[in-house]
C-alpha cells in the first residue's frame, strides 16, 4: 500500500494547532510567565509535528494567532492600561523564537548523539533537514508579518516593531542555527551517497530529543537557550 507521508496526520495536525491556538490566547489572558508558557506550548507541538515548511508554518501560525487574539481581548478590557496588555505579545514571540531554537539544538543534539555512537543518516535525510532548518528564520519573519497585517491598531503596531527589532539585532533561533548547520554540514561532508540510516529515521531522532526537552527529562536542550534577561532564571 502506497503511503503519503503526514498525509493520515493531516486533520489530528489542524486539530493540534487549533488547540495550541486556544491555549496560547489562555495564557495571554491569563497567564503571568508569558514567555516560558509559550516556549513550552510552542515545543510540545514541534514534538508532535513534522518539521517541514508547512508543518512549522501551522504551528508559528497557531501561536501568533493565539498571541495576537489573546492581546485584542486584553486590550479591550477598559480596566487595563495599553502598556499592560501588549507586554505579553513581546514576550510570547520571544517564547516562540527560543521554542524554534530548541528544535534547532534538538537537531544539533541529535546529530552528536548519533556520531558517538558511530551511527549515520542518509544523505537524502541530512541534505532535507538542511533545507527545513534553513528556512526556519525567514518562516518565522513571514509568519509575524503575516501576523501583523491580520492585526488591528496597538497589537499591529507592536508585532511590526518586534519584527523591526528582531531583524536589526538577531533572533535565538538564528543564532542556535549557525551552530546546527555548521555540524550539519560537517556531517553531510563526511557521508556517503551508499550510506543508510542506522535503524532509526533522522526526523524520529529529532522528535524524540525534543520530546524529552519537553518533558524536561533532557535539561541540555532546554537551558541552552533560556530566556538570558530573567535573573534566576531556574524553574523547578
Amino acid at each position: 500500500m502506497q503511503n503519503v507521508p503526514g498525509s493520515e496526520n493531516v486533520h489530528a495536525a489542524t486539530e493540534d494547532t487549533s488547540a495550541l491556538e486556544a491555549e496560547v490566547r489562555s495564557r495571554m489572558t491569563q497567564g503571568e510567565n508569558i514567555e516560558q508558557e509559550v516556549r513550552d506550548l510552542t515545543v510540545k507541538a514541534l514534538s508532535r509535528q513534522g518539521h517541514d515548511q508547512d508543518s512549522l508554518r501551522h504551528v508559528m501560525g497557531a501561536v501568533l494567532k493565539g498571541v495576537r487574539e489573546g492581546a485584542q481581548e486584553k486590550l479591550q478590557s477598559s480596566s487595563i492600561q495599553a502598556q499592560t496588555a501588549l507586554s505579553p505579545v513581546r514576550d510570547a514571540v520571544a517564547g516562540l523564537d527560543a521554542a524554534l531554537a530548541q528544535l534547532a539544538a534538538a537537531s544539533k543534539l541529535t546529530l552528536e548523539e548519533a556520531g558517538g555512537r558511530a551511527q549515520t543518516f542518509s544523505k537524502e535525510e541530512l541534505t532535507r533537514l538542511r533545507a527545513n532548518l534553513e528556512s526556519i528564520e525567514n518562516l518565522f519573519f513571514e509568519t509575524l508579518q503575516e501576523s501583523a497585517s491580520a492585526a488591528h491598531d496597538l497589537v499591529e503596531v507592536t508585532l511590526r516593531d518586534i519584527i523591526l527589532h528582531a531583524k536589526r539585532n538577531g533572533t535565538a533561533v538564528g543564532s542556535q542555527l549557525k551552530d546546527t548547520l555548521e555540524a550539519l554540514n560537517h556531517q553531510l561532508k563526511s557521508t556517503t551517497h551508499s550510506q543508510l540510516e542506522a535503524g532509526i529515521h533522522l526526523t524520529q531522532a529529532i522528535t524524540d530529543t525534543l520530546r524529552q526537552a519537553a518533558a524536561n527529562v533532557l535539561i541540555e536542550v532546554a537551558e541552552r537557550v533560556k530566556p538570558s534577561d530573567k535573573p534566576g532564571g531556574h524553574h523547578g
